[in-house]
């Protein structure tokens, strides 16, 4: 079992940066594929970025291209989201997962952290 913890969520002005974290514990991080996820209120859960396990892979959702960087640290087993030019709509609850497989599909990952509630306001 993995154990996955985000951090750094909160409320912040459009234009405004967050970063989140999200700290694996319980397993080897460097075996695992690293995703974020969000969800809005109503909505289902939308893929929001991914990084293979030596980073060379990266992939991000079009509606955050250019705004938000994943990146990994395996020393912290530590996954990192930093999201600037943040806007309303990326108001959500924001979840870090773990995976084998390289895949933007929600399905794909095995573990999950609780998320962490990112606030945008106009």
């Amino acid at each position: 079992q993995a154990q996955l913890v985000e951090s750094g969520g909160g409320l912040v002005q459009a234009g405004g940066s967050l970063t989140l974290s999200c700290v694996v514990s319980g397993r080897t991080f460097g075996t695992f594929v690293m995703g974020w996820f969000r969800q809005a209120p109503g909505k289902g859960r939308e893929f929001v970025a991914t990084i293979n396990r030596d980073g060379g892979y990266i992939r991000y959702a079009d509606s955050v291209k250019g705004r938000f960087t994943i990146s990994r640290d395996d020393a912290k087993n530590a996954v990192f989201l930093q999201m600037n030019t943040l806007k309303p709509e990326d108001t959500a609850v924001y979840y870090c997962a773990a995976s084998g497989l390289l895949t933007v599909d929600a399905q794909g990952y095995s573990y999950w952290g609780q998320g962490t509630q990112v606030t945008v306001s106009a």
